[in-house]
């Protein structure tokens, strides 16, 4: 029996396959999916794989963090929260192995950061990736970090302010996605891919991506706790209060800092 809930792990031919596994959610994140998600990682760093492959099962991606876990709750939980989500983000920046995430549907919010963080990023030509956290009162401080040095900050900020989504070829375009193929052939590419790697030397791959984590690793300590700090006090905020109320509502947020603006004006 599997021990975990939320994710599937097989291991082939020195491949590691990593599966989000709540379809019926569109494999959005959840506190426990996060920890399982960040213990496979762990253990795939020891293991004898040479290459780890990220999907999810169904239709999409991930569809970001389940919007049953953004209710309101204490500065301190939601604090540990923005601790986990950035532990497994940073787990994937810096993870020694090749990482091959292969898009087979929508990679919204922490769940584009799932799907462009690792080395290579394969999308099938349905796939659609977003920040839209602002559409909900939130803020993708940790996210944010990890896109600016993808795309540079003048797109980082085009992307984080409107929310909006962008097809697979937009995506690919910015260089968030390594090489668009046919939903058919997604796994079957990602595995070509991952043989391929497993031909080059596993030491020198290995220092090739520590020196690379080594160039972000001081700047990324002081931007990951700011994030933190940002993303949890966001959750106390009368806007993420009221964007989340409505989402659920399925209606027009009214966000009370631009009735306090008209008043201030």
């Amino acid at each position: 029996m599997d021990r975990f809930g939320n994710i599937l792990v097989q291991s082939t031919n020195g491949v590691k396959t990593i599966t989000l596994n709540r379809p019926d959610k569109r494999n959005a994140l959840t506190p426990a999916l996060i920890e399982e998600l960040t213990t496979a990682l762990h253990e795939a760093e020891s293991c004898e794989c040479g290459v780890v492959i990220l999907t999810g099962a169904g239709p999409a991606f991930c569809a970001g963090l389940d919007i049953e876990h953004l209710e309101p709750g204490t500065h301190e939980s939601h604090r540990r929260d923005a601790e986990n989500m950035a532990r497994v983000l940073r787990t994937l920046y810096e993870f020694p192995k090749p990482v091959i995430a292969a898009v087979n549907g929508a990679a919204i919010a922490g769940g584009m950061s799932l799907a462009t963080i690792p080395d290579f990023t394969l999308s099938a030509p349905e796939a659609k990736f977003g920040f839209n956290e602002v559409r909900v009162g939130f803020v993708p401080a940790i996210e944010a970090s990890f896109l600016l040095r993808q795309i540079g900050e003048k797109r980082t900020r085009e992307l984080l302010l409107t929310g909006r989504l962008l097809k697979a070829q937009e995506a690919l375009h910015l260089g968030l996605v390594t090489h668009v193929v046919a939903a058919s052939e997604l796994m079957q590419s990602a595995q070509a891919l991952a043989c391929g790697l497993l031909q080059n030397s596993p030491q020198a791959m290995q220092a090739i991506k520590a020196l690379l984590a080594k160039h972000a690793q001081h700047r990324l300590d002081e931007e990951i706790q700011d994030a933190i700090a940002a993303n949890a006090e966001q959750h106390a905020t009368d806007d993420f209060v009221e964007g989340v109320r409505a989402f659920k509502q399925r209606r027009r947020a009214e966000w009370p800092s631009r009735h306090a603006n008209c008043e201030q004006s």
